[in-house]
């Protein structure tokens, strides 16, 4: 990598939130004697939790989100062949993986000591989405220089520029970055005299929180089934609809090709008579023109 700029990007987009404005107000001082380079340091946004979410998963986890924007072009490059069973087929398996890798990305993120909120998780999942849909969007997120989301509606090309940090950042890959190891603290053996009390505290309060998970994965699981029963249901309707519709347009063809045989018979016959009315026609001067000549 030569651009200067782009190297200094990809250390502070690497950074934690708290870390990157004191990181990148000290990099401008760095380069003072560069004013071009440092006034487009000092440009560098700072990214909102759902790009930096992204970016730190792309440097944690480059073979998960390779595999994501592989699939992702394979899925792109079947789409103009696929019948209508096989697109759905496939939207429901994107959704699957990057709903998966969003949960990889939250792990991730928690692990850096950053909970993520259902609200950004939902960014996280739209940005990967417009990834696995369009080539730029799969270019910006691979590069980790992300200041806000993406979204992507599937059908127009996604506008990546304001979501960079650079412009030049597409076609770039961020550097794998592995988590930095947390000292131990020195430890020392102390006898603590509740300690099995403690013990069986923190064992109930575990209990309780993962009791608490499972309910709210029921719940999750409960609405998500609804949500499927009612598209289901809701496709059924359409498809029905469809049917229906195809049955009465092959009626109308049915029917207008009757009436067309039927106006091509009448124009005959209309062709006919109008020959007749010529003949009599020509007839009757005839007539009065033998009559007149008559004393």
């Amino acid at each position: 990598m030569t651009d200067p700029l782009l190297a200094i990007a990809d250390e502070l987009y690497a950074l934690s939130l708290e870390q990157f404005t004191p990181a990148r107000d000290a990099l401008v001082k760095e380069h003072k004697a560069d004013k071009e380079l440092a006034a487009s340091i000092k440009a560098l946004k700072k990214p909102s939790v759902a790009a930096w979410v992204v970016n730190l998963f792309v440097r944690r986890d480059p073979d998960r989100v390779a595999q994501l924007l592989q699939v992702g072009e394979a899925l792109r490059e079947a789409q103009a062949t696929l019948d209508a069973d096989q697109l759905r087929e496939f939207t429901r398996q994107r959704r699957q993986l990057t709903a998966a890798v969003t949960t990889d990305a939250r792990r991730v993120a928690r692990e850096e000591g950053l909970k993520v909120t259902q609200a950004v998780a939902d960014q996280v999942e739209a940005t990967l989405t417009a990834a696995m849909l369009d080539e730029g969007a799969a270019q910006a997120v691979r590069s980790g220089l992300l200041v806000t989301p993406l979204a992507a509606t599937g059908i127009e090309a996604v506008d990546v520029g304001p979501a960079l940090a650079v412009p030049e950042a597409l076609g770039f890959e961020a550097a794998t970055r592995e988590p930095e190891p947390t000292p131990r603290p020195e430890l020392h053996v102390v006898p603590d005299p509740e300690a099995d009390l403690k013990a069986r505290h923190a064992a109930d309060e575990r209990v309780a929180a993962a009791e608490a998970a499972v309910a709210a994965a029921r719940t999750d699981l409960d609405a998500a089934a609804s949500d499927v029963a009612e598209l289901e249901a809701r496709v059924m309707q359409l498809q029905a609809e469809i049917d229906e519709l195809r049955r009465l347009i092959a009626e109308k063809e049915a029917a207008l090709e009757e009436v067309d045989d039927e106006l091509g018979d009448a124009e005959d016959v209309k062709a006919e008579a109008s020959d007749a009315l010529r003949g009599a026609e020509r007839e009757l001067e005839a007539a009065r023109k033998a009559r007149a000549r008559l004393p």
